[in-house]
């Protein structure tokens, strides 16, 4: 016989189903950041998930399916190249721009999500890119964001773009985001108790990186 719910009596929160492809795809989350897609398994991702050893197949046709979701998922902690040209164009002079470039960045490894699986995987990726379809997706999306930042230099060099100068520019202008999303955050905390990692720091974080990269232009243009 159901059981009635007296009235204004909050539902029980219990009896709430969870999305059986969504649990499956934030557990293989944490499996591939901890072994990457090598070492993963679908058993393991399975029984961590407490589902049937078929669940991988029914949700996301196979491993590969499972990893390019993943990807996908963890690829959404950074904006997108469309997006972030947008805001680039919209800025009038090199400081504008560079905070434009970088902003996205700085937001998104000072967030909470940040210390999740999800950043781990993108600096798997960004390491050992796969071969997934997801993979060169994302590989093409980084290359579109570097050629922003190579457009943003060589403008205020006025350089070529394939210049040698504007590469090592480029490459020291994005040193602190590799830093960030690389080092281990609780080695970065003991490191620098004071550097500042949440959500409240990052304008200030963001005005050092634009305030710092701009200095270190005019130094190598001199």
């Amino acid at each position: 016989m159901k059981t009635l719910r007296k009235k204004n009596q909050p539902p029980d929160k219990t009896a709430e189903k969870v999305n059986p492809r969504q649990h499956l795809l934030e557990i293989a989350g944490h499996v591939f950041a901890e072994r990457g897609f090598d070492g993963a398994t679908s058993k393991e991702i399975t029984e961590r998930a407490g589902m049937n050893s078929a669940a991988v197949n029914y949700h996301f046709d196979g491993i590969v399916g499972l990893y390019d979701a993943v990807l996908k998922e963890a690829s959404g902690l950074l904006t997108t190249s469309d997006a972030m040209q947008t805001a680039v164009a919209a800025q009038k002079d090199t400081k504008g721009k560079l905070g434009a470039f970088l902003g996205p960045f700085v937001k998104g490894l000072t967030s909470p999500v940040s210390e999740s699986w999800k950043l781990r995987i993108i600096v798997r990726e960004f390491n050992a890119p796969t071969q997934s379809d997801q993979s060169k997706r994302t590989g093409k999306e980084r290359r579109k964001k570097m050629a922003i930042l190579k457009g943003i230099v060589s403008e205020h060099m006025g350089l070529s773009d394939d210049d040698p100068a504007v590469a090592r520019t480029c490459l020291n202008i994005l040193s602190p985001c590799f830093m960030l999303l690389m080092c281990d955050r609780n080695t970065l905390k003991k490191s620098f108790p004071k550097f500042g990692l949440k959500p409240d720091d990052a304008p200030a974080l963001l005005d050092h990186m634009v305030r710092f990269a701009l200095a270190g232009i005019e130094a190598v243009m001199d």
